[in-house]
């Protein structure tokens, strides 16, 4: 493709939702992009059910690039992931999980994928989506270009997962990236409690220490057993 023609696609490309008539294309597009089967069902979902958030760049009518969202409340994030949000959190928060995001080879590297994550997270901070508190997504550990896009797009590594996929028949590594949205945050590491008592302890006047320190410890212990609990790993594609 000459360079005149790559800016005008850059100019030209348009966005817009992807509808069961655009099934077929899809399917080709998933099986040259990624190394995973989905199923007939899944390319159902991600065109008709609501609860999927699925664009499509599209160049002279043509798709040139998807991203595909689901986005479900806390109850329903896997176990894999549950320790993507704050025990405390109520169960009416959501996530938003990133499924797929891919584009087309001549179209690479001319803002296309930054185009529709940008309309995600334009989608996600409105005002009817605050309960939103984070958006996460799943990557091959072997895939360092999608891992160097999503860390320069503030994503940040949230776990490492063994043998998470299958791909041929073989297992493969990958890992967890969140973005914290709305004001949602990562649940506390023990680190993070041992500053917050530090920076307690610091602050308090010496005749008061012993019972402020009970109290500290006390609540540090609640919240240590709250959000303590076994994690799992599962291969899901």
């Amino acid at each position: 493709m000459s360079e005149p023609m790559v800016f005008s696609a850059q100019r030209e490309v348009q966005l817009r939702f992807l509808c069961p008539e655009d099934i077929g294309d899809v399917k080709k597009l998933c099986a040259e992009w990624f190394p995973i089967d989905y199923p007939d069902t899944w390319y159902e979902d991600i065109t008709s059910n609501p609860k999927f958030y699925s664009l499509a760049a599209t160049y002279h009518s043509k798709i040139i690039g998807i991203i595909v969202t689901e986005v479900k409340a806390k109850p329903k994030i896997n176990k894999e992931d549950a320790d993507i949000l704050p025990s405390q959190y109520p169960a009416t928060v959501e996530v938003a999980y990133i499924l797929s995001l891919g584009v087309v080879n001549d179209f690479r590297r001319h803002g296309i994928a930054s185009l529709l994550l940008d309309s995600l997270l334009s989608y996600l901070t409105t005002s009817e989506r605050h309960h939103c508190k984070a958006v996460y997504l799943h990557v091959l550990s072997t895939n360092n270009i999608a891992i160097r896009f999503y860390e320069r797009r503030n994503f940040r590594p949230h776990s490492f997962l063994p043998y998470y996929y299958s791909i041929g028949g073989k297992p493969k590594d990958g890992y967890s990236y969140v973005l914290y949205l709305n004001g949602g945050q990562p649940p506390w590491s023990l680190l993070d409690y041992i500053s917050h008592c530090g920076s307690v302890l610091a602050k308090l006047h010496p005749c008061a220490l012993p019972v402020h320190i009970m109290r500290t410890i006390q609540g540090w212990l609640g919240r240590m057993l709250i959000s303590s609990g076994p994690t799992c790993h599962k291969s899901q594609s």
